[in-house]
């Protein structure tokens, strides 16, 4: 696992899963590694924008099945903790971090890749490059929180049948359907996905982050409570000094500058 800073904009991480022989394949070394990055950026005050992708030729492409049917073979009882003592933590980590999150998949996005992919904000995706639930191919259901990211994305009838189905789309399906930004050549997706991240980092951090949780709970919740959730969150934000200090600016006709406070 990597983390890096941004050379021209120290407030950009970029975090690269680091398996590149095996596709970054998901170990339980890799994936506690991941985990442990991603808490620790949480907790980086400095960051305001972060970039998620791969090393080499993929980004990733879900579970090593090589140490799962170790697991299942040794300890079939115990083969599927992984679940919830490490997927489903990385995905919760990686929507809850407190600044907007760019997904640059630049290669094959499988499985529980995919799950990760969707739980950032937004994505840039490689031309040419091949999308798969993959998870009915192995006689499974989703997981990583791909039942309800992916029907949130691309809707109820679709997603399942990307699910039951099994097939394989393009990242130019993925522009079509809305769940990916942009399509852009392989070399070019890093720098695409930098471009996002450092334009992300220079807004206001606070507001995005209430936008982060509103998506989610509005996309789940009565119209009622969505209101009122709103109400409660454009509150908070009344009282942040990038507020106050937009108002001001667009009062005296000045670009605003935020600051993420």
């Amino acid at each position: 696992m990597l983390v890096e800073r941004d050379a021209q904009n120290p407030a950009v991480a970029v975090l690269t899963l680091n398996r590149p022989a095996r596709y970054n394949a998901l170990t339980v070394e890799l994936k506690v590694a991941l985990h442990e990055a991603i808490t620790g950026l949480a907790g980086a005050a400095e960051v305001r924008a972060l970039v998620v992708t791969g090393a080499g030729k993929a980004f990733c492409v879900g579970q090593d099945l090589s140490e799962h049917a170790d697991a299942l073979r040794t300890a079939p009882s115990t083969a599927f903790d992984t679940v919830t003592e490490h997927y489903n933590p990385i995905v919760a980590g990686l929507a809850d971090l407190p600044f907007p999150v760019v997904a640059a998949i630049n290669g094959p996005c499988v499985g529980a890749g995919l799950g990760f992919a969707l739980a950032c904000d937004l994505r840039i995706a490689a031309v040419g490059l091949k999308f798969s639930t993959a998870f009915t191919g192995i006689g499974l259901t989703a997981d990583s929180g791909l039942s309800a990211s992916l029907a949130h994305s691309v809707g109820v009838s679709r997603a399942t049948e990307l699910l039951l189905l099994n097939e394989t789309f393009t990242a130019e399906d993925a522009v079509a359907w809305g769940l990916v930004r942009a399509a852009v050549p392989v070399g070019e997706v890093l720098a695409a996905a930098l471009e996002l991240a450092r334009r992300l980092a220079s807004g206001p951090t606070r507001a995005y982050v209430e936008v982060k949780r509103a998506v989610r709970f509005g996309a789940v919740t009565a119209l009622p409570e969505v209101l009122a959730a709103e109400g409660a969150a454009q509150t908070r934000l009344a009282a942040t000094e990038d507020h106050r200090r937009a108002v001001q600016d667009f009062l005296a006709k000045r670009r605003p500058t935020f600051h993420g406070r």
